[in-house]
């Protein structure tokens, strides 16, 4: 199972996603692949922003080593989820889906925690530290939810 991140820069909320499930899929012991990519240009080729890094690192999650990268048609090809942040990378991901299979691929991340209530997880880029961690949590939870449902398919 290839899980896809998207947020706006790619370097707080959908790098520390993909640091998340990254361990969850670790320690679930579920085969695949994990990314995460924005769609803003803007950091392209940087590393997650120091506050994201240091929640991470606070929790156990090492995400220095990611660099910046754009979403591009053919991630619907590599990933079988495609999980969003909010509203703006939902249009966006389906702006550049080629058909209903590419569409159906895309989710709110906080509908993993209650469905169909599309709960943005919000970008904590011009907020406080202490919104890092909001975000975190968030998103922890989400990704506990995921990687669970992923747990029949480690061994496929």
């Amino acid at each position: 199972m290839n899980i896809l991140f998207v947020c706006t820069g790619n370097i707080c909320r959908s790098p520390l996603a993909e640091g998340i499930l990254r361990g969850k899929f670790l320690r679930y012991n579920i085969k695949g692949a994990v990314d995460s990519c924005g769609f803003e240009t803007f950091h392209l080729g940087d590393p997650p922003d120091h506050r994201a890094q240091k929640i991470a690192k606070q929790n156990g999650i090492d995400i220095s080593g990611h660099r910046v990268r754009i979403f591009h048609e053919g991630d619907f090809d590599r990933f079988d989820r495609i999980y969003v942040m909010d509203s703006y990378h939902f249009d966006s991901v389906m702006r550049v889906a080629r058909n209903q299979n590419d569409r159906n691929k895309v989710d709110y991340i906080m509908n993993s925690v209650e469905p169909g209530r599309k709960i943005p997880v919000n970008d904590p880029y011009f907020e406080h530290e202490s919104a890092f961690e909001t975000v975190f949590h968030q998103l922890d939870q989400a990704c506990d939810v995921i990687a669970k449902s992923l747990v029949p398919y480690s061994f496929k």
